[in-house]
């Protein structure tokens, strides 16, 4: 049953923290056969991924075609589009490139009061691994917001892994590999494709960043591999919080809601609003809108599991809340939006005023919709172009500099015990 909170309620602190803390993300069985996978993987290579493809997706990794699907076959995809979804895809791809764009780091060069010359430089992984779902649905869009941030960022080999259940691959996936640029496309899903990417196989070789979201085994297997490669994050079940006074259009706060509900029975849609009328026909148009929707098992599911309205004397309590969920999406649907976005610490990503849904935000608007969930958002932010980069430091001394930082090197040195670390500062004083 939806939760149903009042801030008045006596025991509403209580209710708040038991929902805050609830676990919606995978136990320790997974923890358990994804380890058993990942291992074998390791020892076996392709041979286990053979196997494991044939029992989870029914496809057979027989011949070189089995395997990979070409970028001729991505071109042809992509020219058989509808111009209408053509253009759609496009439109998103130039809005992400640019808005990735500008993320990009300068380097750092300059010579300080003592003479030190010291600074970084920025450079891109050599490989990068995308995995890109095809179980419960196929998103075009995260294909878009994993490949295209790697590209600016200038990673040379992109590789994307996918299931195709019972050998089918969705065209529209195939036509945004083929405006990102992809270079590799294997038609295997799964905890065994990211171990393929972290381990290397004969036939795919490793990389070096792992990216995209997966169910919970590929969180899984990504959180196991940490490590061996490097990860955006651990995804959980999609969330989203629409803050929402009186004034807003009970059927589009609805529609907010669901459209997170319906990605996963496990995902979290919660409403805080000031006014209970406004609250309980935003309920009503739920119900309503469920009776319509074609995702209306998986979205009643997670509503009545893990959906909530809680009803606030008034909003100015709303972003202590917000920060205590840490929520993937947030939605700010009230008339000063700035207001209550000035003090919201924690959130994957916010949306501004009554015209900014969550969905615009998940394809055309620019940011990446690849965002921290189960309360990550306090420490963790949102997939960039410097998930696919990394940083070199570097210094140089001359006599000036050594002379003028080198004894407080030494002396540090002999104060941690490290006489070796002492001595080759100490023959250059000398």
């Amino acid at each position: 049953m939806t939760h149903q909170l009042n801030s008045s309620d006596a025991n509403f602190e209580r209710d708040f923290r038991r929902l805050v803390n609830a676990r919606r993300e995978s136990e320790s069985d997974v923890a358990i056969q994804v380890r058993d996978i990942l291992r074998e993987v390791k020892a076996r290579g392709d041979e286990a991924i053979i196997e494991y493809s044939q029992r989870f997706d029914g496809h057979a990794l027989s011949e070189d075609s089995d395997w990979v699907i070409t970028a001729e076959r991505c071109r042809e995809a992509y020219d058989a589009l509808e111009p209408d979804l053509r253009e759609a895809l496009e439109l998103a791809a130039s809005r992400i490139r640019a808005y990735h764009a500008a993320q990009l780091p300068e380097n750092r060069d300059y010579t300080d009061d003592a003479g030190v010359r010291q600074g970084a430089t920025w450079r891109a992984v050599d490989a990068a691994g995308l995995y890109v779902p095809g179980g419960r649905a196929a998103y075009p869009s995260s294909l878009l917001m994993n490949a295209i941030p790697a590209r600016v960022a200038g990673v040379e080999r992109l590789v994307v892994v996918t299931p195709t259940p019972k050998g089918q691959s969705n065209p529209i996936v195939l036509a945004a590999a083929h405006i990102a640029g992809v270079d590799e496309i294997w038609r295997v899903g799964g905890a065994q494709a990211v171990a393929a990417l972290a381990y290397g196989t004969d036939r795919i070789k490793p990389v070096d960043v792992i990216t995209g979201p997966g169910n919970a085994y590929v969180a899984e297997a990504k959180r196991q591999l940490y490590g061996v490669v490097g990860i955006d994050m651990v995804a959980g079940p999609s969330e989203i919080l629409v803050i929402a006074d009186k004034d807003n259009e009970p059927e589009w706060i609805a529609a907010d809601l669901l459209s997170q509900a319906e990605h996963d029975p496990t995902s979290q849609s919660i409403l805080i609003t000031d006014d209970a009328p406004f609250a309980a026909l935003v309920s009503d148009a739920i119900e309503l809108q469920l009776a319509t929707l074609d995702t209306q098992k998986t979205a009643k599911a997670s509503w009545k599991e893990h959906g909530a309205i809680i009803v606030v004397g008034s909003l100015s309590e709303a972003p202590a809340l917000a920060n205590k969920l840490a929520s993937e999406h947030v939605e700010l649907a009230v008339a000063d939006p700035e207001a209550l976005m000035a003090d919201i610490r924690h959130a994957g990503s916010i949306f501004l005023g009554r015209m900014t849904p969550e969905a615009i935000g998940d394809y055309v608007a620019g940011p990446n919709h690849v965002l921290p969930t189960g309360r990550r958002a306090r420490f963790a932010s949102g997939l960039s172009v410097l998930d696919f980069m990394k940083r070199t430091s570097f210094i140089e001394l001359g006599e000036q500099g050594m002379a003028a930082i080198g004894p407080a090197a030494a002396r540090l040195a002999h104060a941690e015990g490290l006489p070796a670390h002492a001595k080759s500062v100490e023959v250059r004083l000398k």
